[in-house]
């Protein structure tokens, strides 16, 4: 409708401009996505899913920044369609990882309270973390 009535062209307007501005819509057509390798890792007794040059805090672990870590506890690996599960571990995986820096978390209030005893509880908790960056995801 606008195209055929030359609105567009009146305002300097392309249809590669238009069809940028629309969500989810391009000129060539749905992007595939690539296929980057990911791993699921065990530590500090929760999962993460990790991939190559990912940042993520973990609980504190006692490594200078700068040192590199490897975590042996690798769960899965997958990239694309091909996926390795380990029971429960996957043989050989590892995935290798430089620290970047400690510190603590945002704070947590905690509030005790019982009412008509004068009863109240104020007390505060910050997490310490190790934010680590993956350099390396290994199958085995």
């Amino acid at each position: 409708m606008y195209l055929e009535s030359g609105c567009l062209a009146d305002a300097g307007l392309t249809l590669s401009w238009l069809l940028s501005r629309m969500r989810g819509l391009s000129s060539a057509g749905p992007q595939l996505q690539e296929h980057t390798m990911y791993a699921v890792i065990a530590t500090g007794g929760k999962q993460y899913r990790v991939t190559q040059d990912g940042v993520l805090r973990i609980e504190k672990l006692d490594a200078e920044p700068g040192a590199t870590v490897e975590f042996g506890e690798v769960l899965l690996v997958g990239e694309g369609a091909d996926v390795k599960l380990g029971v429960p571990h996957l043989k050989g995986g590892k995935v290798s990882a430089t620290v970047i820096r400690h510190g603590k978390g945002t704070k947590v209030s905690i509030v005790k309270f019982r009412r008509r005893k004068h009863y109240l509880r104020r007390k505060g908790h910050r997490q310490m973390f190790t934010e680590v960056k993956v350099t390396a995801i290994s199958a085995g």
